[in-house]
């Protein structure tokens, strides 16, 4: 049987563990996720496709997928921020669509 010293400790390393991951870990793939975004928008533009239909494929993907987790706890933007993120992108991709 444990203390109640040692479940104290085990309740502190457990909240530390989860607000590590939380806190620390996830971001870093949604701000990867994010930038991939981005750069495969110029991307698409430079290689001929129109990058306006985007945001549209994310809405339908959103829509496919029904719930999903608070983005504090995933690891992908949420598809709300996902959709303004590339619709602010949007002006320099289409500088890069028109050029080609």
């Amino acid at each position: 049987m444990k203390t109640q010293e040692q479940e104290t400790i085990d309740l502190a390393m457990l909240t530390f563990g989860v607000g590590a991951q939380v806190g620390v870990m996830l971001p870093y793939p949604r701000t990867h996720e994010s930038e991939a975004d981005e750069l495969g928008l110029y991307f698409m533009a430079m290689a001929g496709y129109n990058p306006q239909t985007a945001p549209a494929f994310w809405t339908r993907m959103a829509e496919k997928s029904g719930s999903h987790p608070p983005e504090f706890l995933s690891t992908h933007p949420d598809p709300t921020n996902r959709i303004e993120d590339l619709n602010r992108h949007m002006p320099k991709a289409m500088e890069y669509y028109n050029a080609r």
